[in-house]
């Protein structure tokens, strides 16, 4: 069972509109790095993991996985508030605004869809947790170069 609590894990300031950060920001969202790929490795993940304990873990960094993609997509309607229609020309967005407006939707910041071929569940369990820590592993060495 999961418990929501209807506030963010942590606050999502913006001081300017950003059209072109909002599009990166995509592949944080619905790109194969992504928080959307994350949360399903996790949840899907542990279906097979025979050790109650790490199935309880797994379950709780997938929830944990969604936190942040509430975060990402806040973070992506709040550098988009009051763009114009030519600032969403300028940044590539024509396209994405007339399918999806302001709303965060499952894609990378070159508009490719999400899809499940981004995410890893092969039902070995060693295999799957390596997997989570390259992948966690990556995104810290890119947000630190």
């Amino acid at each position: 069972m999961f418990i929501y609590e209807k506030k963010l894990q942590y606050p999502v300031r913006v001081s300017n509109r950003d059209v072109r950060m909002a599009r990166n920001v995509l592949n944080q969202y619905g790109g194969p790095d992504g928080e959307s790929s994350a949360s399903m490795n996790y949840l899907t993940q542990r279906f097979s993991m025979p050790i109650n304990e790490l199935k309880g873990l797994l379950t709780d960094i997938g929830t944990e996985e969604l936190g942040h993609m509430e975060m990402i997509a806040t973070l992506f309607k709040k550098l988009l508030e009051g763009a114009t229609k030519e600032e969403l020309i300028a940044a590539g967005f024509d396209g994405y605004y007339s399918n999806h407006e302001f709303c965060p939707f499952y894609t990378d910041s070159s508009g490719v869809p999400w899809t499940a071929t981004y995410t890893q569940a092969k039902g070995n369990p060693v295999a799957d947790l390596y997997n989570d820590m390259a992948g966690d592993g990556a995104l810290l060495f890119k947000q630190h170069i």
